[in-house]
């Protein structure tokens, strides 16, 4: 079942967002929601990988489809093979997907083909490998993680769940010790979230934590590594 929301918004940076009326929370930060997604899992997560050939990548909460796009085109440059998999137990419709400006505001050298990539994450059927080059492969998943396993070994998390005051059962040391078990050594996860309750609860399953320096709007962001063997 789709989500219900308020509708599409503006955020500061021109970059629409969507408000969920199930959770009263907006799915990007409204300082801006392309340099929020730029900064926080571009920059500070894949870009902080890139050194392995082939990535495997997990997000918590597809949302929009912001992010997986994003790395579809920052791959591009990087030319990794990378295997996305998006969890996402609220699918956002057709309608509000079409609706969302990403691909306009992103200016990306190739508008037409890149917009046609937005929609198709949303177009293509659930539980089945949607391919859109010899480098990007995206699966989603329409589950919550709680039924959420993986045989999988993922090298990036992007925790991109609602705020832990809207989702709280997401943001538990029980979440973080099944996070830390889905990863690969030396893996890394990144998240807007900064709170010392979260920080500590990423420590206590035994991740090496890093605050990092926020997007705009947001002092702090979090990342979070699993050790190497």
């Amino acid at each position: 079942m789709d989500i219900q929301t308020h509708g599409v918004y503006l955020t500061d940076d021109g970059s629409h967002s969507i408000i969920s009326e199930q959770f009263n929370e907006s799915y990007h930060s409204r300082h801006g929601a392309l340099k929020e997604s730029l900064h926080v899992f571009i920059n500070a997560g894949l870009k902080a990988i890139n050194t392995k050939e082939k990535i495997k990548i997990l997000e918590i909460g597809l949302g929009t489809g912001l992010n997986a796009w994003l790395t579809l085109l920052e791959n591009k440059t990087l030319g990794k093979t990378i295997e996305f998999t998006g969890i996402e137990p609220y699918p956002i419709s057709m309608e509000m997907a079409q609706s969302l400006n990403y691909p306009t505001v992103a200016e990306t050298p190739d508008d037409k083909n890149d917009q046609l990539c937005f929609l198709k994450i949303h177009q293509e059927a659930w539980e089945t490998p949607i391919k859109f080059n010899d480098h990007f492969t995206l699966i989603k998943l329409k589950t919550t993680l709680a039924d959420f396993s993986s045989d999988q070994k993922f090298d990036l998390i992007y925790f991109d769940a609602f705020a832990p005051n809207a989702q709280p059962e997401l943001w538990t040391e029980a979440v973080f010790q099944q996070l830390f078990e889905l990863m690969a050594p030396g893996g890394k996860m990144v998240t807007y979230c900064a709170k010392g309750t979260v920080k500590r609860g990423l420590k206590a399953v035994g991740f090496t934590v890093e605050t990092l320096e926020g997007p705009p709007g947001k002092r702090e962001m979090t990342r979070a590594v699993k050790p190497a063997l």
